[in-house]
């Protein structure tokens, strides 16, 4: 064991020396200097996570990147660093992908490129087998980029109409009587409430997709149960959020508008992540039920 150890930090520390001589040294100033050109990317993007509550959960993802390299702490320890130059053809996709950016006003593709560009940055420094062991998290950071106007638009206008329509449809079958007007709806001919832009339900689908996907890589299941869990937690968004909305509903018949108000906004924001937490970990408990036991002990016998 000790003898493997310290062939590993003898090959470590040779491929170390052989970066220095071949020049390697200026190329750590790399980073810093690529990190300072998009520090106006990088604060526009905190901006939005501060004032654009659908994309709030952006600002964890770094964190929770950060935890996952932690989480595989051990098995990066044995990985070889070894400097790949393809690395620094994806940072010049990147810079090309920026310059578009920059010329046809397109901030998003500036965005992106800040996340191709830390990919890049990965391959090239630490080379293909950190760079492969670390790719999962390296997909997980693009979802800290808000969506593009058109793509938000497409998928925050048809959220609102079916959080409507649904929160409308369980309200009539628990006695309520519904009018809708658009995306408003009158309780009972007398209370209107409005299902604005705010409760479509996309600052849930945001951050459930985000703690699925955390989930998903912390826990050690196939593949496919994995990518289940993750697709699952926009169905898992939508039914938290239309729960949210009758509760409120009923706050507004029951109670005070300010009640009804400040449980959509703060309460129920602290109780739907909890509860999808439980959702997702549900999932997991019924598929590992539904895999059967391929061991020679779980096999029937002839």
């Amino acid at each position: 064991m000790s003898r493997s150890v310290e062939a590993v930090g003898d090959r470590v520390s040779f491929d170390l020396r052989r970066y220095a001589g071949a020049g390697w040294g200026p190329l750590v100033l790399l980073p810093i200097a690529l990190l300072w050109s998009y520090w106006p990317t990088l604060s526009g993007l905190i901006s939005d996570w501060q004032n654009d509550d659908n994309y709030s959960v952006g600002m964890l993802v770094p964190f929770a990147a950060l935890y996952l390299l932690w989480q595989d702490r051990r098995t990066l320890k044995g990985s070889r660093m070894k400097p790949c130059w393809w690395g620094l053809g994806i940072i010049l996709l990147a810079q090309a992908a920026r310059a578009f950016g920059l010329f046809a006003l397109y901030e998003s593709a500036e965005r992106y490129s800040l996340v191709l560009t830390v990919v890049g940055l990965v391959l090239l420094i630490a080379g293909w087998q950190v760079f492969w062991r670390v790719r999962w998290i390296l997909l997980f950071l693009f979802l800290m980029v808000p969506f593009p106007g058109r793509i938000h638009n497409l998928i925050s206008n048809p959220l609102q109409t079916q959080a409507t329509a649904s929160a409308m449809f369980v309200l009539e079958l628990l006695g309520v009587t519904v009018i809708r007007e658009g995306n408003v709806l009158v309780l009972n001919n007398r209370v209107p409430i409005a299902v604005a832009e705010a409760c479509s339900g996309l600052r849930m689908m945001t951050a459930f997709v985000v703690v699925a996907s955390v989930l998903a890589y912390s826990v050690t299941r196939p593949l496919w149960q994995k990518a289940a869990i993750v697709v699952s937690s926009v169905a898992v968004a939508i039914v938290c959020n239309l729960i949210r909305l009758v509760i409120t509903a009923f706050l507004f018949l029951l109670t005070s508008s300010e009640l009804a108000e400040r449980f959509f906004h703060d309460f129920a924001g602290f109780t739907m992540m909890p509860m999808a937490i439980l959702i997702l970990l549900g999932e997991l408990w019924i598929m590992s039920k539904l895999v059967l036991d391929e061991s020679p002990r779980g096999r029937p016998r002839a």
